[in-house]
């Protein structure tokens, strides 16, 4: 057996945090990590205390994507980037200066909290489907992005 890369390392700890996940459409994780040492995880679920989507449901909404397709995108989890950033806050952890790991690229909307946490690197395992405007994010606010396998992560009923 050979030894992983760091990357290849912190990407299987987000599949791990990825089981965790309550929403059976994004099943990802995240972790953060400065020097090779972990500051906090996340996975896609429900904010504290309220129904998750392996429960209660999905809630759809409709967006329009970056090629002008109109998708479905459930809104009632919070990503994993968003939920490892929230409890970086909470609990009062630098993350300034660090590397995100996750298993697609970010969204958009998680890629401008990753750029205004600070964040200097992210990983990724696979592209995201619509992660033009993440990556053109990252490029302009000197994030470095590196992604492991050129795959692409669909949804289904988009």
């Amino acid at each position: 057996m050979s030894r992983p890369s760091w990357d290849e390392y912190f990407i299987e700890l987000c599949k791990a945090a990825a089981k965790r996940a309550t929403c059976n459409r994004g099943r990802n994780g995240c972790v953060i990590v400065r020097d090779r040492r972990i500051l906090c995880t996340g996975y896609v679920g429900s904010p504290s205390g309220l129904p998750h989507c392996d429960d209660a449901g999905h809630t759809m909404r409709k967006v329009l994507d970056e090629n002008g397709n109109i998708t479905q995108h459930c809104v009632r989890t919070l990503h994993a980037e968003q939920n490892a950033i929230i409890q970086a806050a909470k609990f009062g952890v630098s993350i300034n200066e660090a590397s995100l790991y996750t298993l697609m690229t970010p969204c958009f909307t998680c890629a401008k909290m990753i750029v205004n946490a600070g964040i200097k690197r992210v990983v990724c395992e696979k592209k995201y489907h619509a992660d033009k405007d993440s990556i053109e994010l990252f490029t302009q606010a000197g994030v470095d992005i590196c992604v492991l396998k050129d795959e692409i992560v669909n949804y289904p009923d988009q």
